[in-house]
C-alpha cells in the first residue's frame, strides 16, 4: 500500500508539472533560419520570421537585439492574443559585402522557451 502512494504521488507530481509548463503564451516559429541565398550589394535587406502564439494567454515579445549592428530587428509592439500570427521583421545592411551568419535573439513571457535564438545567413555579392 505504501509503495502504491508513492507510486501515485510522483504520477500526481509528474502530471501537474507538465501541465504547468503547458499553460500561458507559447512562441512557435515557422522557421528559425532566414537563408538570404547570394543577394546582390544594395538589394533588399528585410526578411521576415514567423511565429504563432500556441498558448492559452497573450505573448508579449519584450525585446528583439541582434549580434551586430548590421542587422536591424523590429519586435510587434501589441501583444499577440493565443492562436494569432506575429512577426519579427529583419533588415540586414546589404551595403556590406561577404558572408552573413548573424543571430536575433527574442525574448518573450512564452512558457516553454522566454528566449528563442533566430539565425539569417547568406552572401552578399
Amino acid at each position: 500500500m505504501k509503495n502504491l502512494i508513492t507510486a501515485f504521488s510522483f504520477f500526481l507530481a509528474f502530471n501537474l508539472g507538465s501541465f504547468a509548463q503547458t499553460s500561458g503564451p507559447k512562441i512557435e516559429f515557422k522557421s528559425s533560419v532566414i537563408d538570404y541565398g547570394e543577394i546582390s550589394r544594395g538589394s533588399d535587406g528585410i526578411r521576415v520570421f514567423t511565429f504563432v502564439n500556441k498558448g492559452d494567454k497573450p505573448l508579449e515579445i519584450t525585446k528583439v537585439y541582434s549580434s551586430c549592428g548590421c542587422t536591424i530587428p523590429k519586435k510587434p509592439e501589441a501583444p499577440i492574443p493565443p492562436g494569432e500570427t506575429g512577426e519579427i521583421q529583419v533588415k540586414y545592411d546589404t551595403n556590406r559585402l561577404g558572408p552573413i551568419r548573424k543571430t536575433i535573439t527574442v525574448n518573450s513571457n512564452s512558457a516553454e522557451t522566454p528566449i528563442v535564438s533566430l539565425k539569417i545567413k547568406g552572401v552578399v555579392q
